[in-house]
């Protein structure tokens, strides 16, 4: 059980930060966001795994570049237009457009790596993405602007599908390898820095861009997030890449929704029970999933 483990608790840890990177959005554009926590996040990585003493590992090649090609699209784009859907649509809501990923992962996952769900894991995967879909279509209130909210589920879906194609290729270079979950989350993240960084200097944001965080407040909440999200959070994610299949690694990474409901109600919103009780049938979902491991 360590792999479905790992994935509930980046889940966990995924909804507090997308919270607090969701306040941010609204001051920091998303490219400069995704750069900043990456580099958090890699120095985090490396002190850790000189405090390990963990040698570079001895790499193959097709593994290092699955995991730089993972990186790159799940990172350096996915999660860049993962922050810009929370700056339009907010945490709850693009958390639970994110359920979209673990469908597209187990299809992918069943063409190139050849991974059998068994039925009732399929069923699994349908009552989650079922329930949570419950969730998602009550009623949007008449003050959103609907531009917005268009073309925060268009972000949305492309960060899915970045996603999706990410853990297939991290799972492809991760399973029967010596490589350790720090090692591949360091390497996805290296390569997710690089695409942000040419990506900004291509679009040459300027100074509003780059040095948006210009207060203690923004970066010690930064900090927390990139610390909660990415460092811990990334690592798990691949930790559960390595010990369970795609399909279930990625549904139970998409629970992070039912975490973010208790977290709005303790900030004062208003939770309808639609929401409730989707939530309550996508958690009869993950325990067909964990009854099929």
């Amino acid at each position: 059980m360590i792999g479905e483990v790992a994935a509930v608790s980046a889940a966990c840890l995924w909804a507090v930060a997308s919270v607090i990177y969701a306040t941010l959005g609204r001051q920091v554009p998303a490219l400069a966001l995704n750069f900043w926590k990456g580099v958090i996040a890699i120095v985090l990585l490396i002190i850790t795994l000189v405090v390990q003493g963990q040698i570079v590992p001895h790499l193959a090649v097709k593994n290092s570049l699955l995991l730089l090609l993972s990186g790159a699209i799940g990172i350096g784009f996915g999660d860049t237009v993962y922050l810009e859907a929370l700056r339009c649509l907010g945490a709850r809501r693009t958390l639970l457009l994110g359920t979209l990923a673990p469908p597209m992962a187990a299809c992918l996952a069943l063409v190139f790596l050849q991974e059998q769900l068994s039925p009732f894991a399929w069923v699994g995967i349908g009552v989650t993405i079922l329930g949570i879909i419950w969730v998602i279509s009550e009623r949007i209130t008449n003050h959103e602007q609907r531009s917005m909210q268009w073309r925060g589920f268009g972000y949305a879906l492309l960060a899915s599908l970045a996603q999706a194609i990410g853990a297939i290729c991290s799972r492809a270079a991760l399973d029967q390898s010596a490589v350790s979950p720090q090692w591949g989350a360091l390497l996805r993240l290296v390569a997710g820095v690089v695409i942000v960084l040419g990506w900004g200097m291509l679009r040459r944001p300027g100074q509003r861009g780059w040095r948006a965080l210009n207060t203690t407040d923004l970066k010690l909440r930064l900090f927390a997030a990139a610390f909660a999200g990415t460092y811990l959070g990334i690592w798990l994610q691949q930790l559960s890449l390595k010990y369970t299949v795609t399909g279930i690694s990625q549904t139970l990474n998409a629970t992070s929704p039912l975490f973010v409901l208790p977290i709005a109600v303790i900030l004062g919103e208003q939770v309808s029970y639609r929401a409730w009780w989707g939530a309550a049938i996508a958690v009869m979902g993950v325990g067909l999933l964990l009854t099929q491991t």
